[in-house]
């Protein structure tokens, strides 16, 4: 079966798509994202989807079930990389992604993930 990688960049994980997405392939990385975060002890995930051109209903559920279960176990989720088309298709199917936040580009969502971690340690240490 093909798998997704996920890097782990220090205290982050980092998912770069680089195939079309299909049900059984994101169920998959659903399966093994949630595993490495609880493993690693991950604080934020990276999710890159730049080479996707297809983000239908079901992929776009499950990378919010993602991003929930990632919160659950105490990781933020940030996407990057949206194509205008699959932001636009979203939208069109009403889908609003609750719980990922969003970024243009891999630097600007480590930059996210990094800022949100700085700020949970020191809220945390008080």
């Amino acid at each position: 079966m093909e798998q997704i990688p996920v890097l782990k960049l220090g205290e982050f994980l980092l998912v770069s798509i680089q195939v079309e997405l299909h049900d059984e392939l994101v169920l998959g990385l659903q399966e093994d994202l949630t595993s490495r975060i609880e493993s690693t002890r991950a604080r934020g995930v990276l999710i890159d989807i730049s080479a996707l051109e297809i983000v239908d209903s079901f992929i776009g559920r499950t990378l919010g079930h993602i991003a929930a279960m990632a919160r659950v176990l105490d990781a933020e989720t940030v996407l990057v990389g949206m194509r205008p088309a699959v932001a636009i298709t979203l939208v069109e199917l009403g889908m609003t992604l609750k719980g990922i936040r969003t970024a243009l580009d891999v630097d600007k969502g480590m930059a996210m993930l990094r800022s949100s971690a700085a700020s949970g340690e020191s809220s945390s240490s008080r």
